[in-house]
């Protein structure tokens, strides 16, 4: 009766990780419930809640290339045109740039996500209630890793089982059944946060996500600057229509 200790090892496993995960959405989805009722969102905020830090970055490069005052070559690197940033962003991105006026596209995206301006925008979004807090992704993702992994120990669990020799009145197709319910267990909480948790825990509340989804994106016209920023806002660089401004930012992943 060997497989029964493996059994209970499988649902240990299961129950407390799976229980971990829904307290931690519960938590998360908590946050900023009743916010954001009459609050306006600018570009740069609508880019956090969409997509995070990197998110505002690409915004801003984008906003300064297009106003010719940001050079951004497609052999991925940056060069400052004007240097007198017009906001904490832009400013943000000249400076990562730095004294020299040139610099590799890549780092100068990464320190602009990094920057004190990216910082103090998520601090008003997250009181606002409209971002989640930086503990809560952070548990809610750490709470999706740990049901992945018990699931894949019960699958390992009753592998292991199945292997063993059991008592001639047990029949093996019984062992994996009862293996079957942790691991159904498990595969039904994943989806549940994928479906439930997952759009909204990364970097917005649910307040943020109702002005996400409320916030109207136009379609961008040739010469509807706006409605194009607003758009590479919420859907990210994938949204440029450029080839070589494109190009360029394709170098962020180098």
């Amino acid at each position: 009766m060997f497989w029964l200790l493996l059994l209970l090892l499988a649902w240990a496993g299961a129950g407390v990780t799976c229980t971990r995960l829904c307290l931690a959405a519960v938590r998360a989805a908590a946050v900023g419930t009743d916010a954001g009722r009459a609050y306006e969102l600018t570009l740069y905020e609508a880019a956090f809640l969409s997509g995070g830090p990197t998110r505002v970055a690409d915004l801003t490069l984008v906003a300064m290339a297009r106003q010719r005052r940001l050079l951004l070559a497609h052999t991925g690197w940056a060069t400052v045109v004007d240097p007198y940033g017009r906001d904490e962003m832009e400013r943000s991105v000249i400076g990562a740039i730095g004294p020299a006026g040139q610099s590799r596209t890549a780092p100068v995206r990464a320190a602009a996500a990094a920057a004190d301006a990216v910082r103090g925008l998520a601090d008003r979004l997250v009181a606002a209630g409209l971002a989640v807090p930086d503990g809560a992704r952070t548990t809610v993702a750490t709470g999706v890793r740990q049901v992945r992994a018990a699931a894949v120990a019960v699958v390992a669990l009753g592998a292991v089982a199945l292997l063993l020799p059991v008592a001639q009145d047990v029949p093996r197709a019984h062992v994996a059944l009862w293996f079957a319910l942790p691991l159904a267990l498990t595969l039904s909480c994943l989806a549940i946060a994928r479906f439930e948790a997952h759009p909204y825990t990364r970097w917005a509340s649910p307040a943020g996500m109702r002005l996400l989804s409320a916030l109207t994106v136009p379609s961008a016209g040739a010469g509807d600057d706006g409605a194009y920023l607003a758009s590479i806002a919420v859907h990210g660089v994938h949204a440029v229509r450029e080839p070589g401004l494109r190009a360029a930012l394709a170098h962020r992943h180098h």
